[in-house]
C-alpha cells in the first residue's frame, strides 16, 4: 500500500533527536547530494555493462557491453544491489551540495532521507562524514510520505523536501501537504529526461539556488 510507513523507517525515525521549533530540511540522496548517475556507470563499465540513457529509469536501460542488449530486470536488480555494496562509500557529491547543506544548518536542522539499502546505511553515513555532511541519514524503504508524516507530526516549524522522483515528491504531496517540495535531479542528462514533478513547488537542479530558494523562504517564517 503506498505511503505506508515501513516499520524499520519507523524505528529510525523514534530514534532521532530533532527540535520542533527549527525548520527541517529533509533531502534525497542519489542525484541530488550524490551523483549516483556517473557512480553506477562507472561500475556498470567495469562489470561488462553500459547506461544507455533513454529514458529516466533503470530497467531497459542497462546494456550488456558485448551485445549492446538490454539486461533482465533479475539482472538490473543485481547490478545496482551489487553496486550499492560495493561503491556506497566512493560515489562522489553533487557540486555545492555540501556547502549549501552547511550553510543552510546554521538555521535549520538537516536531515537525510535515501532508498539506500538498509544494511548499506552506515557506509552512506560515513561517504556523508567523509565530504562534509554529517546529517542524520534515515534508510527509507518504498515512498517517502510516510516518514515525512511522521516527520512534521507535532512540528511547529517549516519543512522543505527534495527529491529527485516525482513519486516520491507526490507521496509527500499526499501525506504532508504543507512540506515545500523541491524537485531536484543533478545529472543534466536526466534533467533532459523529466519534466518537473507536478506536486513540486518549484523545479531547481543545483545547489546555488536551492540554497538561495529555501534561505528566502526561511527569512519568510522569519528564520
Amino acid at each position: 500500500m503506498r505511503d505506508v510507513l515501513h516499520a524499520d523507517v519507523r524505528e529510525q525515525l523514534k530514534s532521532l533527536k530533532l527540535d520542533p521549533s527549527r525548520p527541517l530540511i529533509v533531502s534525497d540522496a542519489d542525484e541530488v547530494i550524490f551523483a549516483f548517475v556517473r557512480g553506477l556507470e562507472a561500475f556498470l563499465l567495469d562489470n561488462g555493462h553500459f547506461l544507455d540513457l533513454k529514458s529516466f529509469a533503470l530497467s531497459g536501460n542497462i546494456r550488456d557491453s558485448e551485445t549492446g542488449e538490454p539486461v533482465s530486470a533479475t539482472d538490473v536488480k543485481q547490478l545496482i544491489e551489487g553496486f550499492f555494496d560495493q561503491r556506497t562509500e566512493q560515489i562522489e557529491p553533487v557540486d555545492g551540495a555540501a556547502e549549501a547543506l552547511t550553510a543552510l544548518s546554521e538555521r535549520a536542522e538537516v536531515l537525510v532521507l535515501s532508498n539506500v539499502p538498509l544494511h548499506r546505511r552506515e557506509a552512506r553515513s560515513r561517504a556523508l562524514a567523509k565530504h562534509g555532511m554529517d546529517f542524520p541519514l534515515i534508510a527509507n524503504i518504498g515512498t517517502k510520505g510516510g516518514a515525512m508524516a511522521f516527520l512534521v507530526r507535532q512540528r511547529e516549524a517549516p519543512v522543505f523536501f527534495l527529491d529527485d522522483i516525482p513519486h516520491n515528491i507526490a507521496s509527500v504531496a499526499r501525506t504532508a501537504a504543507d512540506v515545500i517540495r523541491l524537485h531536484f535531479v543533478a545529472d543534466p542528462r536526466l534533467r533532459r529526461l523529466l519534466g518537473a514533478a507536478e506536486d513540486a513547488h518549484e523545479r531547481i537542479d543545483d545547489w546555488p539556488q536551492a540554497r538561495g530558494y529555501i534561505e528566502s523562504r526561511l527569512a519568510e517564517f522569519g528564520f
